[in-house]
């Protein structure tokens, strides 16, 4: 997934909404006018501008200069309740790329990930969509960053998303999106109680995580009790989608056995990092484990 700046010059022509979503509350001009604190008059200008040179509202509000692109933005993602992230988001986050910039290139891609991860993992008439793991060979390959961006991609369809922080070994998912770690998965599988480890995210709709909370000295052994089995039954139940970042293959095997317990797994590769042959190894050992594999991505972010 290659970085590509948006393109301010014509956003406004490639933004679609989310499938079924229909604009609620204030139109644009409205949003733009509170946010900007425009008077009458500022609104009168931009509207005779629009018309005369055939433009939307957002663009001839940028045009004279009374909004800027990001006004703009922010404004189409409240009117049609899309997660668009603030700026003090943007500082903290700056991996989320499907809040930072949702109508760029990338999150495109995202979308496209997003549309073939559901025809790939789609639950049949037995019961509920299977838990996603995403694996990778190695660190760096961008796991985490995947895993974010596409709970988000997820939860902005508007079903209920989990993602659990299975990665015991290194975990960042709290500091991506900035939730606190003091209680997470380890405490669960420690048996050290789950209350509050479910939290939802800040500023994105229908997202929850589950962070990894203390870093254990033994998040195999973990990851291979009861107690993780017995989440993963719970939480496919209450959640329409669960995505797991794990360990990467080069520490252990515990990404293997955490696709094996959800049954679906998704490989996350490096453009111009792995080698074949250990790419072929983890595809094998997933397969040797009986989990369904979603496919493979890769990244080139």
């Amino acid at each position: 997934m290659s970085e590509k700046p948006y393109n301010g010059d014509t956003i406004f022509g490639q933004f679609q909404p989310p499938p079924g979503s229909k604009p609620e509350g204030k139109v644009i001009g409205e949003l733009i006018r509170d946010a900007r604190n425009l008077s009458a008059d500022d609104l009168d200008k931009i509207s005779d501008y629009q018309r005369e040179n055939n433009l939307r509202f957002g663009e001839a509000a940028i045009a004279l200069g009374l909004a800027d692109t990001d006004d703009v933005l922010q404004a189409l993602a409240q009117q049609f309740k899309y997660a668009y992230a603030d700026d003090e988001r943007k500082k903290n986050s700056p991996e989320l790329v499907m809040l930072n910039q949702p109508f760029g290139h990338q999150a495109e891609a995202f979308r496209a990930t997003r549309s073939q991860v559901l025809m790939r993992t789609q639950a049949d008439d037995s019961g509920p969509r299977r838990p996603l793991a995403v694996v990778s060979v190695d660190s760096g390959d961008g796991k985490t960053y995947f895993c974010a961006n596409l709970a988000v991609a997820l939860a902005q369809l508007g079903g209920k998303v989990l993602l659990i922080d299975a990665d015991m070994r290194g975990a960042r998912m709290h500091q991506v999106f900035d939730v606190n770690n003091s209680a997470g998965l380890s405490s669960v599988l420690s048996g050290r109680g789950g209350k509050g480890i479910v939290k939802a995210v800040p500023g994105v709709p229908n997202l929850y995580i589950i962070p990894v909370g203390a870093q254990p000295p033994n998040p195999l052994e973990l990851l291979e009790g009861p107690a993780f089995g017995m989440l993963l039954r719970e939480v496919t139940i209450k959640f329409d989608h669960v995505i797991i970042d794990t360990p990467a293959a080069v520490f252990g095997s515990d990404g293997t056995v955490v696709a094996s317990r959800c049954g679906a797994a998704l490989v996350v590769s490096r453009k111009d990092a792995n080698k074949v042959s250990k790419l072929q190894a983890l595809v094998e050992s997933l397969q040797a484990g009986n989990a369904r594999l979603a496919g493979v991505v890769m990244n080139e972010f």
